[in-house]
């Protein structure tokens, strides 16, 4: 098959590769729709050591497709389904499994290989974290189930409870997700970033209330305080960056009681600084979510195929595969949401 093979950070080849023989309980998905992420670029640029682990290696993981072969004992898809699979699935066994902490699962590993013609799946992804799409629901998509089951699992750990004014940093697609299912749960919503195409889908795809362009304002504190409820800070604020002075800046946005959400991944090793008088006496909330599990999986599709979500507008182009390394280009200098690759 033809796929795109990670050598190393910034070295991405499109060539022939072997298909993967299955194994008891895998599958092979053809894929039909693949997407960029955040993740990936980050991958791209520097490497990761969770997701890389032997060179070369597979690259994506947000994809759709149809069963082209299935090996002994699959017994909830067969050939030719249309399916959407997750990019791991718990073991259910182990310590923080038993505690019902399933993206903390001790066994999570990461399933890569989307940007590909065909991908396997592993055994417990096919049982767990495999989901066969409605009929009217198309492959471009239901890509998106993945990374919008992050946001689902994040807004949910949150608490957004309607009439919440809740403030988004960072309007990303993922950023922007988060405004949108925030929306859902009956959240006054403001959206701060810089990039123009963001702002504008702000307001189309999320429906924020307030939009708030970042390269007009020096003070952002100032202006999420300003947007809140009798100007005393925000109910809850999500950070969507992953900088820590982005971090230190969103604990400055939320009132006495609030929630501050670091959902963006800083670098490894990243430190921040909080003012303690005013966590401690503000009874101020810090909390971070990660991943996903099979049941915010599900209703991220869910999610997608009512329309409540309409992922399509968050796409910037499609491409074919071999044109990923410029994707991932577009995606450094700031260009894009997500591109749609199709194999």
């Amino acid at each position: 098959m033809k796929a795109i093979l990670f050598y190393g950070p910034q070295d991405i080849r499109y060539e022939n590769t072997m298909i993967k023989p299955l194994s008891d309980g895998e599958i092979l998905v053809k894929v039909k729709s693949a997407l960029t992420c955040g993740t990936d670029v980050k991958t791209f640029r520097r490497g990761h050591p969770v997701l890389i682990k032997n060179i070369p290696s597979g690259f994506g993981h947000e994809f759709s497709g149809i069963v082209e072969k299935v090996s002994d004992n699959v017994t909830n898809v067969k050939v030719g389904d249309r399916v959407v699979c997750a990019n791991s699935a718990p073991c259910g066994e182990c310590f923080h499994c038993r505690k019902n902490e399933y993206n903390l699962c001790d066994n999570l590993d990461l399933l890569n290989g989307a940007y590909a013609e065909y991908i396997v799946v592993p055994e417990r992804i096919v049982k767990k974290n495999t989901l066969i799409l409605p009929d009217s629901l198309s492959f471009d998509k239901a890509a998106f189930t993945e990374p919008l089951a992050n946001v689902v699992h994040g807004v949910e750990r949150t608490g957004i409870k309607p009439g919440d004014t809740v403030g988004v940093i960072g309007i990303g697609p993922i950023g922007l997700m988060f405004a949108r299912v925030a929306k859902l749960k009956g959240a006054r919503v403001i959206a701060a970033g810089r990039n123009k195409e963001k702002l504008r889908l702000a307001e189309e795809f999320a429906h924020a209330d307030e939009i708030i362009d970042l390269k007009k304002y020096l003070n952002p504190e100032k202006i999420f305080r300003d947007f809140s409820e009798e100007k005393r800070g925000l109910d809850v604020m999500v950070e969507c960056v992953g900088l820590p002075e982005i971090w230190e800046r969103a604990f400055s946005c939320v009132r006495k009681g609030g929630t501050v959400h670091f959902f963006g991944g800083c670098k490894s090793g990243s430190k921040v600084t909080f003012d303690t008088t005013k966590m401690h006496y503000g009874d101020i909330k810090l909390m971070s979510v990660f991943h996903h599990t099979p049941q915010y999986f599900r209703e991220a599709l869910d999610l997608i195929a009512s329309g409540k979500v309409d992922v399509e507008k968050l796409i910037t182009d499609t491409l074919p595969l071999e044109k990923l390394e410029y994707a991932m280009e577009q995606h450094i200098a700031g260009n894009a949401i997500k591109f749609l690759i199709k194999p």
